[in-house]
């Protein structure tokens, strides 16, 4: 198993000096350069002080010139936020300066909240069109001159400047619903998946619909399967509250944003009161502690194992859910120094 970081800029309230979470995110990043992980992450949000992300290619571009053999991703460019031309000359710069180490990951968007400021009128739940559109125009625009008239964007012959260092770009989608689990199979992409906080039995789920599509398409090659959680490794078992409460609040905020519930007050979305929410479960103590990959490092090898065993070959390490900057390095320290050699 092959492992890869998430990590945001991100603020819960403004307590927090912005240069102090710029200064950890790129610490982060070298931790794991330096400890075994494969691929960092960069998402793109926009307006949220909880993913400070508004280009994911400047983002990659600050890590390409501090770290020197960690590959660079997009977790995800946000389709129907971009034209294609200045996509894949934004993802192929990275690919140029960070001497072949992009990995493109693309996709639909997750806010309604967003969309409404970033797409006016288009609903998130149409988004995959702009994405299935954008990704052949990529592609084709990274080997030469090409035109385009379709759905969404039309232009004339044009090219990407500059082109990908790579012969072959590494894409990635996220992926939950079956038609996506398809779409990446016959479109030779990498797949990234989320159960989010529930049990081991939604991580089969995913993959037996990735083994339901390699299945459905002969000759076409497995994809890579990653599957990320929310990570906090600790010394002390005692220490099991303290991640814990950090997600409940992330979660909340999560909610706020799906259900495009308002009350984002300078950029930090308002948390939602326990008591007032109809999915209480999902905020429990005991299922989120057992469910998301919280633990000391004992702990986690042994809920990692499971994961390997079921065929996922690369885990992806979520850092960001409000937890303390210095709680934070601890547990990737731990996760470099304790986990990753229980895998190698």
């Amino acid at each position: 198993m092959k492992f890869q970081l998430a990590i945001n800029m991100e603020r819960m309230d403004a307590s927090l000096d912005m240069r102090e979470v710029a200064r950890h995110t790129l610490d982060m990043v070298q931790m794991a350069e330096a400890g075994g992980f494969d691929i960092v992450w960069a998402a793109e949000h926009h307006a949220l002080e909880m993913t400070i992300a508004p280009n994911p290619f400047s983002i990659l571009t600050w890590w390409a010139e501090n770290t020197s053999t960690i590959r660079l991703g997009t977790a995800v460019a946000v389709a129907a936020y971009w034209h294609p031309i200045k996509l894949a000359g934004e993802a192929a710069f990275v690919d140029l300066i960070s001497n072949g180490r992009l990995e493109f990951g693309i996709g639909s968007g997750a806010y309604q909240r967003e969309f409404d400021r970033m797409n006016a009128g288009l609903k998130q739940s149409d988004a995959w069109q702009h994405m299935q559109e954008m990704l052949p125009v990529v592609r084709a625009l990274w080997q030469g001159d090409t035109e385009h008239n379709g759905k969404f964007w039309s232009f004339p012959t044009a090219t990407s400047c500059p082109k990908p260092l790579q012969k072959e770009v590494p894409v990635w989608v996220a992926a939950r619903a079956p038609i996506t689990y398809d779409y990446a199979v016959k479109n030779n992409c990498n797949i990234m998946s989320w159960p989010l906080t529930r049990g081991m039995d939604e991580a089969q789920t995913y993959m037996d619909r990735l083994n339901e599509a390699v299945a459905a398409n002969p000759g076409k090659k497995r994809p890579v399967m990653a599957m990320m959680r929310h990570t906090a490794v600790y010394d002390r078992k005692e220490d099991w509250m303290s991640p814990v409460r950090a997600a409940q609040r992330q979660l909340s905020q999560f909610e706020n944003l799906f259900k495009n519930l308002g009350g984002v007050i300078d950029g930090f979305p308002k948390e939602i009161p326990l008591e007032s929410v109809a999915n209480r479960a999902e905020y429990d103590p005991q299922m989120l502690t057992t469910n998301l990959m919280f633990g000391t490092p004992d702990e986690v090898i042994a809920k990692l194992q499971p994961y390997q065993a079921m065929g996922v070959d690369d885990f992806i390490y979520y850092a960001s859910m409000g937890y303390g900057l210095a709680e934070q390095k601890r547990s990737l320290e731990l996760f470099c120094r304790d986990v990753i050699p229980a895998f190698r």
